[in-house]
C-alpha cells in the first residue's frame, strides 16, 4: 500500500471502481475522517449525483484504465464484485493494494469456489455439487431430492441466474434459459429455510475482525426489503452465527466488510448461502444504528486503520428499503409526510430514474425493541412513492 511521507501528512486517497450508492455511502463516511475518495465509472449516467465531481470515466474492465487510475490514490476498493480479477492482479503489480484482493474475488466470483472454499474450511452450506450436463442435476435430484435450484457461477445476484426446479421436466428449458453449454452451473437442494439472516463481518490486513450484529432479513423476489437488528434468535445461535460468518470471511481471504448471507433451517441448523466481498444492503442500518458503521469500517481497514466499535447504539433498529413502484422521476412523491415520521432517518440515493424494484434509498429506525422501531421505519416508508403513479 501506498503511504505518504511522514514529513508530509496529507489526506489519504480511497479509489472506488463504481459510482452508485455503495461509493456514496462509502464516501459520506470518508468525509469527516479527511479521506478522499476518488470514483472510477465506465460512463457518467453511472454515476450518482452527489459523486460526479472530479470522477474519472473509463472502462474498470481494462487492466491499463485500473492502473492509471490507481496512480493517484493509496489504495483500491470496490463497490460491486464484477471486475475482473485480473485487473486488480495488474493494480497490485504496479504496487497499490486493493482490497477484496484478486484472489478473494477470483473465490467470490464464482460460486462453485465459493462453495468449496467453504466447504474446505468446514463451513456449513446447502448440499450443492457441479452440473456439466442436465443429467447431472436429474442425478442430483435423485440423491437430494425435489425440488433443486440450478445456478450460473458467474454473474448471478438478486435472484438472477437461478431457476426452481420442481422436476425432471422442467430441467431443459431452465438449461436452456440460464445458457448451460456457455456458463458454468451448479445446483443446489432447496433450502426450506425458517428464516433468512445475515452479519457483516469486517477483518483489517492483520486478521482482526469485528462483527456486527446478526440481523433478520425479510427478502422478496430475491431482494431484500427488511433489515431487523438485532436478529431474534436464541444465544446460542446468535454466537454459531457469527462463528461461521468470521469463518467464512478468513476462509476467503476478506479484509474489508463482507455481507454473509445465511439460511436458518426448521432444525436449527445455520448454513451460509453466500458473501459480498463489499459493503453491503444488510448493513445500512449501521449508519445510524453502530457506534461504527459498516462503511467507515470498510474505510479504516483498507487503510490498515483500527477498527471501530461495531455494537449498537440502541436497543434494536429496523431499516427498510425503497424500491422503485413504476417508472417515472427518481425523486419521490411523498416525502414532506415520511419527514414527518419522527425518529426516521430517511436516505434517499438521488437517482435519476425510477423503475420496479430498483433500489432508490432506505429508511432506517432506531427503538427500544425491534417492532417500536419497524413501526416508525414502516410509516416514513410507505409515505414514499418512486415512479410515475397511474392516473
Amino acid at each position: 500500500m501506498k503511504t505518504a511521507s511522514h514529513h508530509e501528512p496529507r489526506s489519504p486517497i480511497v479509489g472506488v471502481l463504481g459510482g452508485g450508492q455503495l461509493a456514496q455511502m462509502l464516501s459520506q463516511a470518508a468525509t469527516p475522517l479527511g479521506i478522499t475518495i476518488s470514483i472510477l465509472a465506465p460512463d457518467l449516467a453511472s454515476v450518482l449525483p452527489g459523486l460526479r465531481e472530479g470522477v474519472v470515466i473509463g472502462d474498470w474492465n481494462d487492466p491499463e484504465t485500473v492502473v492509471r487510475f490507481c496512480q493517484h490514490v493509496d489504495v483500491l476498493t470496490l463497490e460491486n464484485e464484477f471486475v475482473p480479477p485480473a485487473c486488480l492482479n495488474a493494480v497490485e503489480a504496479s504496487g497499490v493494494a486493493c482490497f477484496p484482493t484478486p484472489a478473494s474475488l477470483r473465490l467470490i466470483q464464482d460460486k462453485w469456489t465459493q462453495k468449496r472454499a467453504l466447504l474446505a474450511a468446514g463451513v456449513s452450506v446447502v448440499a450443492c455439487d457441479e452440473v456439466k450436463t442436465p443429467v447431472d442435476v436429474a442425478e442430483f435430484a435423485h440423491r437430494h431430492g425435489w425440488p433443486v435450484v440450478l445456478k450460473r457461477r458467474h454473474l448471478g445476484y438478486d435472484g438472477k441466474g437461478n431457476a426452481t426446479l420442481r422436476s425432471a421436466d422442467e430441467i431443459p428449458m431452465a438449461w436452456k434459459r440460464l445458457a448451460g453449454p456457455d456458463h458454468g452451473l451448479y445446483v443446489e437442494a432447496f433450502c426450506p429455510f425458517d428464516r433468512e439472516l445475515a452479519v457483516m463481518v469486517c477483518r483489517d490486513v492483520s486478521g482482526q475482525t469485528v462483527t456486527y450484529p446478526v440481523v433478520d432479513t425479510v427478502q422478496r423476489d430475491h431482494i431484500c426489503h427488511i433489515v431487523r437488528a438485532p436478529s431474534q434468535l436464541a444465544p446460542d445461535q446468535v454466537a454459531l452465527a457469527r462463528e461461521r460468518a468470521v469463518a467464512a470471511v478468513i476462509a476467503i481471504g476478506g479484509v474489508g466488510c463482507f455481507g454473509v448471507e445465511m439460511f436458518l433451517t426448521a432444525e436449527g441448523e445455520i448454513l451460509v448461502n453466500e458473501l459480498a466481498p463489499r459493503v453491503h444492503n444488510s448493513g445500512h442500518y449501521s449508519i445510524e444504528a453502530c457506534a461504527c458503521s459498516q462503511f467507515e469500517n470498510h474505510l479504516r481497514a483498507v487503510l490498515g486503520w483500527p477498527l471501530g466499535d461495531a455494537r449498537l447504539r440502541a436497543p434494536a433498529a429496523v431499516m427498510v428499503n425503497l424500491l422503485g413502484q413504476a417508472d417515472g422521476p427518481g425523486h419521490p412523491a411523498g416525502l414532506a409526510e415520511a419527514l414527518s415520521v419522527a425518529g426516521a432517518h430517511i436516505h434517499l440515493y438521488g437517482k435519476a430514474r425510477s423503475m420496479p424494484g430498483r433500489k432508490m434509498g432506505h429508511v432506517t429506525a432506531l427503538g427500544s425493541t425491534v417492532e417500536e422501531a419497524e413501526a416508525i421505519a414502516a410509516a416514513a416508508a410507505r409515505s414514499l412513492y418512486f415512479g410515475r403513479r397511474p392516473a
